[in-house]
């Protein structure tokens, strides 16, 4: 009963890292914890509130996504510091999916959309696919995070202008951008002189904060400079400068998402798509946080956690969300030690809605538009559009294309053209494979053939070298077609080495099967050497072994070279001394390595 304990015990603090933590919790984690948390709650608030207005969302919603997601996302994560929650590229994405609805559906559509890419990024979780993330270049999110700021400045514009905005719900971002600018009226100047004053608030306070240390919350205090400014220049609100909607003063409440089988037909491809960036964009930041502590990390953990902290936040009037890379940089920034940093940041949140929720309509949304603003310029990063720009072309066509396709196609689906463009790169650079014969040099150096040396009439020796999957069978089919065209009627054996060939498949099995079968159909006898386990399996398994014969089939050594000697000497023993015993060749292919160079 104590084992069985013990063992359901191990199970939930494998599946709940934030439980594991608490193992070896210490009071001086608690602090740290404390004060990451704290100050990333000051953040969040802001944050929320803008996110959420930028697809028209009510601000208690983005606050209510900062609290679910991200205490269920920090007991679930894989990485101590990620923060989960709404992030400003799932709610830029989120704005291009709804804009094929009607408006006054959004808020229904989702919450809905929260529980689709919740359920899709579980399932990515619960088949293990996460670690497939590691094949997409990272080039893919440098460009969309461009494409991403370029569009949340284009789509603020309005708000800091204070103009109307125009365009229908089925027309492109470009579309609504161009008629918005052209007929959406004059620039109302109080409310650009609201979102320019809590611009220049940040700013500064954010310059003073480096220069003296002192670690105040920029956004929120610029935001409360701008709505106390507002409140003594108009009181009465004559200025026309708009407000937010009343947040609430209640904690987000149960209740069922809504469901729509024609909007959840509609937004189906939406949702993977953003289910998809969600993943890379949290995996990204975790990555980059644990290239600096040293942490390893579960990426189908991590997987799980995002799925889970959206399927939960669906639950409770969430929209959709991530993990946050301005808030877990600040959360490793203040030296959180474990994911209950997250959890005391959803409590902050939690508090200030109880204290200050009433105080939510005073503030003016030209302040928020003027605080994504700075979000937009902030989310580039100069040093590494450069650095992929210049490091190769492939990453620079992936980063460029991926941002132009952001801001000319759409944010959810630029997403998928670049991991379509890393892959279509990816894949025949990973396709090749090198097939190249080796000979014995009379001073006892084994490297590469070359046109002037001379080939011994009866033993060939081949080198197999690469990924052995069906991306790289019609070139191995190639190569060894040319090798064999090169064999001499007087063949009679060849030892192929296949100690550095990985991942085998059928269609590659296959390639090697029918090239075995016309050797024997010359009587040529085919000897495989270097043989690793998941090669001896796959052989097995599709009977490779049997056409070549067990007795031909050399095992790989500890000692490198040690089975293709091995098969080199029954090569030589096999075809007699009659023919080849002078052969010097046959007489190194006797002695020991011990004073052998390899030169592949």
């Amino acid at each position: 009963m104590v084992g069985m304990s013990s063992r359901l015990a191990d199970g939930i603090f494998k599946y709940v890292p934030a439980l594991e933590s608490l193992r070896t919790y210490s009071l001086d984690h608690f602090r740290r914890d404390l004060f990451a948390g704290l100050t990333v709650a000051a953040v969040a608030v802001p944050q929320g509130m803008a996110y959420a207005t930028i697809f028209h969302m009510p601000p208690a919603m983005g606050l209510y996504t900062a609290i679910v997601m991200t205490t269920v996302g920090a007991l679930l994560d894989s990485s101590k510091q990620l923060i989960n929650g709404p992030t400003n590229a799932i709610s830029i994405a989120m704005l291009s999916a709804l804009a094929v609805l009607p408006e006054d559906s959004w808020i229904g559509a989702a919450i809905m959309m929260a529980l689709m890419i919740g359920v899709i990024q579980t399932s990515i979780a619960l088949f293990r696919f996460g670690d497939l993330s590691r094949f997409i270049s990272h080039a893919v999110i440098v460009g969309f995070t461009l494409g991403a700021s370029v569009l949340l400045l284009l789509d603020q514009l309005k708000v800091i202008l204070g103009i109307k905005s125009m365009g229908g719900h089925h027309d492109h971002f470009l579309v609504r951008f161009y008629r918005t600018m052209t007929e959406g009226g004059a620039i109302h100047l109080p409310t650009f002189g609201i979102a320019t004053f809590t611009i220049a608030m940040a700013v500064a306070i954010r310059f003073l904060n480096r220069r003296l240390r002192l670690g105040l919350p920029e956004l929120l205090i610029a935001i409360a400079s701008s709505a106390a400014l507002l409140a003594f220049v108009d009181p009465s609100q004559s200025s026309g400068v708009r407000l937010l909607d009343p947040v609430p003063r209640e904690l987000p409440a149960f209740a069922l998402p809504p469901l729509d089988w024609n909007q959840m037909r509609t937004l189906s491809s939406s949702a993977a798509a953003i289910a998809f960036l969600g993943l890379l964009e949290a995996m990204a930041m975790a990555k980059s946080i644990a290239a600096k502590t040293g942490q390893k990390l579960d990426m189908n953990q991590q997987c799980l956690s995002e799925g889970v902290a959206n399927l939960a936040g669906s639950f409770f009037h969430c929209f959709p969300g991530s993990g946050s890379l301005t808030r877990s940089y600040i959360n490793h920034a203040c030296g959180a030690a474990t994911q209950w940093s997250g959890v005391i940041s959803a409590v902050g949140v939690m508090g200030t809605i109880l204290l200050i929720a009433p105080l939510a309509q005073y503030v003016p949304r030209a302040a928020l538009g003027g605080v994504l603003i700075l979000t937009a310029f902030r989310m580039t990063d100069p040093k590494a559009i450069v650095y992929y720009f210049k490091a190769t072309r492939f990453d620079a066509i992936i980063m460029i294309a991926t941002a132009v396709s952001a801001v000319f196609v759409s944010i959810e689906f630029c997403i998928l053209i670049g991991v379509f463009l890393s892959f279509a790169f990816y894949v025949p650079r990973a396709a090749k494979i090198k097939v190249n014969e080796l000979t014995i040099t009379s001073d006892r150096v084994i490297r590469e053939a070359t046109e002037s040396d001379v080939r011994c009439s009866f033993i060939r020796i081949l080198n197999i070298e690469g990924e052995m999957f069906f991306g790289c069978a019609p070139e191995l089919e190639r190569q060894l077609q040319a090798f064999e065209e090169s064999l001499p009627d007087t063949s009679q054996l060849i030892v192929i080495r296949l100690r550095r060939s990985n991942n085998p498949d059928a269609v590659c099995m296959h390639v090697m099967e029918n090239f075995i079968q016309r050797m024997k159909q010359r009587r040529v006898t085919v000897m495989l050497s270097g043989v690793h386990a998941a090669m001896a399996t796959t052989m097995r398994n599709v009977g490779l072994d049997q056409l070549v014969g067990p007795e031909n089939i050399f095992r790989e050594e500890t000692e490198v070279w040690a089975s293709t000697f091995t098969a080199m000497k029954k090569a030589y023993a096999q075809i007699g001394t009659a023919r080849c015993q002078h052969c010097p060749n046959r007489q190194i292919a006797q002695e020991e390595r011990n004073d052998w160079s390899y030169m592949i």
